[in-house]
C-alpha cells in the first residue's frame, strides 16, 4: 500500500498563505483519485479538494478561488496551495488516496489561522 505523508502546515495569520505537501511512497498514478480533506475540532472530516488520474479537480465550495491543488508525477507529491486563510480553515489536513483495493490516509497536518 502507498503510503502518504503531508507536511508544510503551521501558524498563520488571517489572510495568510500556506503551501501544504503530500509525499507518496510510491506512484500517485496507483490512485485514481488523491486529494486533501481537513477535520476541525469537533467537526466531521471534509473534503476540501481532490484531483482524478484522469485530472478532473473538485473543489469544496468553502475554499473555492483561495485553494489550489496540484500534482507532479515525477515526485509523486500532490500540494495544496492556500492562500487568504480565514478563521474557518484550521484543521488538520490530511491527504488521501483511492485505488481499485483501498483508501490511503495520511496522518495529518495542522494548521492554525490566528492573529
Amino acid at each position: 500500500q502507498v503510503q502518504l505523508v503531508e507536511s508544510g502546515g503551521g501558524l498563520v495569520q488571517p489572510g495568510g498563505s500556506l503551501r501544504l505537501s503530500c509525499a507518496a511512497s510510491g506512484s500517485i498514478c496507483s490512485f485514481y483519485t488523491i486529494g486533501w480533506a481537513r477535520q476541525a475540532p469537533g467537526k466531521q472530516r471534509e473534503p476540501v479538494a481532490t484531483i482524478t488520474s484522469g485530472g478532473r479537480i473538485d473543489y469544496a465550495d468553502s475554499v473555492k478561488g483561495r485553494f489550489t491543488i496540484a500534482r507532479d508525477k515525477a515526485t509523486n507529491t500532490v500540494l495544496l496551495q492556500m492562500h487568504s486563510l480565514k478563521p474557518e480553515d484550521p484543521a488538520v489536513y490530511y491527504c488521501h488516496g483511492v485505488s481499485l483495493e483501498s483508501t490511503s490516509w495520511g496522518q495529518g497536518t495542522p494548521v492554525t489561522v490566528s492573529s
